[in-house]
C-alpha cells in the first residue's frame, strides 16, 4: 500500500496530474480505457481494451480478467496478455479492479492494491463485505450496452483471488458466463448455481500459496484454508453432469484431465504442471518476491483456445 498522506505539496499534485493526462492519452491511442462506474455507494474502476477489428454489425466475445490479490487492472494486462490476443482474435477484454482502502491518487489511475471477496476470502474485500458479484454485474450491464457484445460467449478468467472470484462468479452469474478460467484458485464460496458453466482450471503442483490439496500454504499472505482442488472440481463434474471418468493426457510436464459431458457442449478440465508454483503459466512474473512462470503451456493462449470452444448452450 502508498501510505502517502491525504495533503501533499502542490508540485507533486501538478506532476501525478501530468501522469495522469498521459496516461488518458496513451490510453485513447491504444483502444484502452480506464472506465468508472458508480456501485453500492461507490467509484468502482475497470480497464478495457478493444480490438482493431470492431464491426458494429458483428458480435464478439468479452473476456474478464481477474487481477491476483493485491494486484490491479493494469499488472492483470501485464501479467497475462491478453490484450494481444484480444487483439489477434478479436474480442473485447475487460480488467476489473477489485476494492481496497481508499487512496484517491491511485484510485484515480486504478493502479492501487486490490482484493476481492471470493467468500471466505481474501483481505480487505472480503473483510468489508464487498459487493463484487453485483459490480462486476453491473460493470458487464454497462459494456453490454455499449458494445456488440455475443452474450452466449461471456467469460472471467484470473490468478489466485482472481481465480476465486472467477469461481464465485460461475456460481453466481451461471446464468451469464459460458465458462471461467482458473490459475491457481479454488472455490471459497457455498455455490448454487443454476446453469452449467464450463470450467479450465491451471495449478501449479508445488504451489506454496494455494496449495493444491488445500489448507494453508507455507507462503500463504491470507491464512484462511483453501479449499482442495479436487474437491472444487468434483463439484463442477457433478454439477454440469460430466462423464466422471475423464480423459487423461500427459505432455512433457502437463497432466490434463479432461472430463466431458454426453454431447460434449460442456467441459471441466484440471491441468496440472509438475514441480509448478504460484504464477501465470507463459506469463510475465511481476516481482521477484512472486514465484517464476513455469514455460510448459502458455496459459492465456490455453484458456481462450478453451473459451472459444465452449459458447453458453
Amino acid at each position: 500500500m502508498n501510505p502517502c498522506a491525504a495533503t501533499i505539496p502542490s508540485f507533486w499534485s501538478a506532476v501525478l496530474g501530468v501522469a495522469v493526462l498521459v496516461l488518458t492519452s496513451r490510453a485513447a491511442d491504444t483502444r484502452t480505457t480506464l472506465e468508472t462506474i458508480r456501485f453500492d455507494g461507490r467509484m468502482r474502476s475497470y480497464r478495457l481494451h478493444l480490438p482493431p477489428t470492431m464491426n458494429s454489425n458483428a458480435r464478439v466475445p468479452l473476456v474478464i480478467v481477474l487481477h491476483g490479490g493485491g494486484g490491479n487492472a493494469w499488472n492483470a494486462a501485464e501479467q497475462t496478455g491478453f490484450d494481444a490476443i484480444a487483439d489477434r482474435e478479436g474480442f473485447i477484454v475487460a480488467y476489473p479492479n477489485g476494492s481496497g482502502p481508499a487512496h484517491p491518487l491511485l484510485d484515480a489511475q486504478g493502479r492501487g492494491r486490490y482484493t476481492w471477496n471470493a467468500g471466505s476470502c481474501c483481505g480487505y474485500a472480503a473483510r468489508s463485505g464487498t459487493d463484487d458479484v453485483g459490480f462486476i454485474h453491473a460493470m458487464l450491464d454497462t459494456i453490454v450496452h455499449q458494445y456488440p457484445i455475443d452474450r452466449r460467449r461471456i467469460y472471467a478468467t484470473g490468478i489466485s483471488n482472481g481465480g476465486m472470484m472467477a469461481y464465485r462468479l460461475a456460481c453466481q452469474l451461471s446464468d451469464v458466463l459460458a465458462a471461467i478460467g482458473v490459475v491457481a484458485g479454488t472455490q471459497m464460496v457455498e455455490c448454487h448455481p443454476t446453469a452449467p458453466v464450463s470450467v479450465i482450471h491451471i495449478h501449479g503442483t508445488d504451489d506454496q500459496y494455494v496449495p493444491l490439496a488445500g489448507g494453508v500454504g507455507p507462503k500463504a499472505l491470507d491464512k484462511t484454508p483453501k479449499t482442495p482442488v479436487e474437491q472444487t472440481i468434483a463439484f463442477w463434474v457433478k454439477h454440469n453432469r460430466c462423464i466422471p471418468s475423464p480423459t487423461v493426457t500427459t505432455s512433457d510436464a502437463v497432466t490434463t484431465y479432461t472430463y466431458t459431458t454426453a454431447d460434449q457442449h460442456v467441459a471441466v478440465v484440471l491441468m496440472l504442471i509438475a514441480h509448478g508454483g504460484h504464477a501465470w503459466p507463459g506469463g510475465k512474473r511481476l516481482s521477484l518476491l512472486l514465484d517464476k512462470p513455469p514455460t510448459a503451456i502458455d496459459a492465456s493462449d490455453v484458456i481462450w483456445e478453451f473459451f472459444a470452444s465452449h459458447a453458453k448452450q
